[in-house]
């Protein structure tokens, strides 16, 4: 058995290609400097107990009270022992965040078309093309790290899968199952949800390939090796898995009871997310022409016209300073025109790529022409939301799981995968001497057709089949200063603005088609058609993302690590904790329910999370949302945040930043002389309107039935105290004359959580729809609260078997393939 290191040339010069690219895109952080990416800077705030306790520590903590009143830290970036796939995933990642997101688009996409056996120089344009896509660099740019993490790995997961399916069943196996275990550490379930729906349109593409072939037990024996590859992956991730599975029954995403909203109005009891919830950003339908013309729809939701737009003349026109008009049209006047409520960018593919995927459409020949086209179909179609119902709703209410992800415009990542894979393959087709030189002028012909056309159309026509009118316009014209002279210059600005780009997408795609067609001739070979391909379709796309993710959007690392800005209010609610003291706080700067500032600096009722545990997500929606947002401090809902042991509420007054201190804050533990039993969910989150302090406590008849409480009782010497605190252990002493029931201002979680009274094991209950409960004896005692999830144990000890029985296959797989070729 030789090595030809010359073969594997060419490959290590694209990987640092790739690595080159990479970093000069994101070229900042070489100086230090970090992407400012606001979801991570709010999880940094939710997650800040859980950093600095494995800093400190060297452990890891699965239970944090800084965030929602308390919840487990699964979704927060907790580790597990025996994870030995985090470290590979960190090994592929090894440049400097976020360059390490695009090296791992490029890389995973390169790793597919060889699979494809494409060769590597258009298999290196296609990955840079791919990880170039406006839309996977915008999500980078706000932060939304796990979602590119999971979309990145994507490829790899085709690779396998392929590679199963081409008979090389034993490599395939193996590379399946390290993608997928890859793909499942990124720990984004809705974009593998979207993965595995693309999986099952491939599978019924190859089904019907065996069928016609006659090849079906091939193609059941690759789908039982894909399946143990799965499970494999599966197990080297139980850990995750596992407890992310528990966590979401008792999140925003599992099933509620409740069958009243806030106004008492009946409704159906939630089995996932709301449909305006989920459809919340769903895509236009002429927004669809992005892919072609990228400011079609004016661009991104914080695009305005420039200094010499038609509306700023129309304006200054009118007699008003120009520097008020800019200052005015910067404000509040969008260019954007589209469906969506806000939107970064448009997820522009690259007008180049989409030519070269349409001629790919009419060059391939089977499978990978319909299964690509089924999926960006059917993605594109589910991208609509609301703007097309018939498909959605059948999706929300009958394909299981769709219902537990919102943001429906997210699927469109399928239709970035696609598009690249039929522009790559397509290309390769053309260059390939299997297809006739008719053949491939057919083709050039209807691509050039479908594409100029539409182009032409759009320039020409434009003006007449779309009014580039935005839900604002309204406002425009009903305003004595504005009206409907400038709601017709904003118009007309955006049209010019889609024109130009039209211009422009065009201008690309005859460039391309010529190197095609002088290809074709004889003129150009392959090599300069690809340099003149590659610098047009690179250009196009870095140029315009560019426009949304640049040198502007860094800060300095010192600025990075303390962008939650800490105020006068805060330093006064962080002096009690200082001294040691357990309490929360409730921090109206900004949305308490949107933001991870407080938990940054506090123990807060609030957080920054897209699975928020549900009943604190009701009890909010009940209680301290109101019809304008977050509602006022009234009696109801300052009982609602004292049960919580809500000290501090930090807002702002005329004289500025203000902690106001609660009085009527519980404290950590208490007696109450008093129980409501209720039947439901819905009589227990009303009932909460009768709490008045420590004299009542509303629960369930079955919560109560579980702790065999049969009277409770608190006289005025009755006590208990909170006297050794840490996050996942928590010390009481109580003291009282009766067996009563003691209230914790701790988040009921059903799962880890065990209490003992002098150390024999006592059962918590849920009281006021979102507290523990326990019952206790009369007579001194102590009572120690502890989180132990099963859920990490069971699911580390799999994922140890996983991993090792990984690692043999990876091992006997070398050795059978050494001793075949020697």
């Amino acid at each position: 058995m030789t090595f030809n290191f010359k073969k594997l040339l060419p490959h290590l010069a694209v990987l640092a290609v790739f690595i080159i690219a990479a970093l000069a895109y994101f070229n900042p952080v070489l100086s230090g400097k970090k992407l400012y990416q606001n979801d991570i800077v709010q999880y940094k705030g939710n997650a800040r107990q859980l950093i600095e306790h494995r800093a400190a520590t060297g452990e890891e903590l699965y239970w944090t009270d800084s965030v929602f009143g308390g919840m487990p830290t699964y979704q927060l970036g907790a580790r597990y022992p025996y994870d030995f796939i985090d470290g590979l995933d960190r090994a592929l990642r090894f440049l400097p965040r976020p360059a390490d997101y695009l090296f791992l688009y490029f890389f995973s996409f390169y790793m597919l078309m060889l699979v494809m056996r494409v060769n590597w120089k258009i298999g290196l344009l296609g990955a840079l093309a791919f990880g170039f896509s406006t839309y996977l660099i915008i999500i980078l740019g706000v932060g939304h790290n796990a979602k590119a993490h999971a979309i990145a790995y994507f490829p790899l997961v085709l690779s396998g899968i392929i590679l199963v399916f081409q008979k090389r069943y034993l490599l395939g196996f193996v590379v399946t199952a390290l993608a997928m275990a890859l793909e499942l550490q990124a720990n984004h379930p809705q974009m593998t949800y979207y993965l595995l729906l693309a999986v099952i349109i491939l599978g019924v593409a190859y089904l019907i390939d065996a069928i016609r072939k006659n090849v079906l037990p091939h193609y059941f024996k690759s789908i039982g090796i894909m399946v143990a590859a799965v499970l494999l992956a599966l197990g080297t991730n139980a850990g995750n898995l596992l407890a992310t599975s528990e966590y979401s029954k008792e999140s925003t995403r599992g099933k509620s009871d409740l069958s009243i909203n806030a106004q008492g109005e009946e409704i159906v009891p939630k089995t996932g997310l709301d449909y305006d919830y989920i459809t919340q950003y769903s895509y236009g339908l002429s927004e669809s022409l992005n892919l072609l013309v990228p400011r079609f729809a004016g661009g991104g939701s914080g695009a305005r016209p420039d200094e010499d737009s038609n509306a700023v003349k129309y304006l200054t026109d009118q007699g008003l300073p120009k520097g008020d008009v800019v200052r005015f049209i910067n404000d509040n006047v969008p260019l954007y025109w589209g469906d969506q409520i806000i939107v970064e960018a448009p997820p522009y593919l690259g007008i180049g790529v989409v030519f070269l995927a349409v001629l790919g459409l009419f060059m391939i020949k089977g499978r990978l022409r319909w299964w690509t086209s089924a999926v960006i179909i059917i993605a594109l179609l589910l991208s609509y939301g609301k703007n097309a119902d018939w498909i959605t709703s059948f999706f929300i209410d009958v394909v299981p799981l769709y219902n537990k992800f919102r943001a429906v415009t997210s699927i469109q990542v399928l239709i970035e995968l696609c598009v690249p894979i039929l522009a790559v393959v397509g290309l390769w087709q053309f260059f390939n001497d299997k297809n006739t030189e008719e053949a491939k002028a057919k083709a050039l012909k209807y691509a050039g057709i479908t594409i100029g056309g539409l182009l032409l159309i759009l320039i020409a026509l434009g003006g007449q089949l779309f009014d580039f009118a935005s839900s604002m316009d309204q406002y425009y014209m009903e305003s004595d200063q504005l009206g409907i002279g400038f709601v017709d210059a904003l118009r007309d600005d955006r049209f010019e603005i889609m024109r130009a780009d039209a211009l422009r997408s065009l201008l690309i795609v005859g460039v391309i088609a010529v190197t095609l067609f002088l290809l074709l001739k004889k003129k150009l070979t392959e090599n300069i058609v690809l340099i003149i391909a590659g610098v047009v379709i690179l250009f196009d796309l870095v140029s315009f993302d560019m426009n949304y993710v640049n040198s502007d959007d860094y800060v300095t690392a010192s600025e990075y690590d303390n962008a939650h800005r800490m105020t006068p209010a805060d330093e006064i609610a962080m002096k009690d904790a200082q001294s040691g003291d357990h309490y929360r706080v409730y921090d109206l700067l900004l949305n308490p329910f949107n933001s991870g500032r407080a938990p940054y600096f506090h123990k807060s009722i609030g957080g920054y999370h897209g699975a928020k545990p549900r009943r604190i997500q009701e009890l909010s929606e009940f209680y301290l949302f109101d019809e304008n947002g977050i509602a006022p401090i009234t009696r109801e809902n300052i009982e609602i945040l004292s049960m919580f042991n809500v000290r501090y509420i930090i807002d702002t007054e005329e004289t500025g930043y203000v902690a106001k201190e609660n009085p009527m804050a519980m404290g950590n533990a208490w007696f109450v002389d008093s129980l409501k039993i209720v039947a439901n969910d819905n009589e227990e989150i009303t009932s909460l309107t009768e709490l008045n302090g420590n004299q009542l406590a509303v629960i369930q008849q079955d919560q109560k039935d579980m702790l065999k409480l049969t009277s409770t009782y608190a006289d005025s010497t009755a006590s208990i105290q909170l006297v050794d605190y840490d996050t996942q252990h928590l010390v009481y002493r109580s003291s009282n004359a009766q067996e009563s029931l003691a209230v914790f201002s701790e988040m009921y979680y059903p799962h880890g959580w065990k209490a003992t009274i002098d150390g024999s094991e006592t059962p918590i209950a849920r009281v006021n729809y979102t507290l523990r409960g326990i019952k206790v004896p009369a007579g001194s005692h102590e009572i120690v609260m502890s989180f132990e999830p099963q859920v990490v144990t069971t699911g580390s000890n799999i994922m140890l078997g996983s991993n090792i029985l990984l690692i043999l296959v990876m091992l006997g797989g070398l050795f059978y393939t050494f001793k075949k070729k020697s």
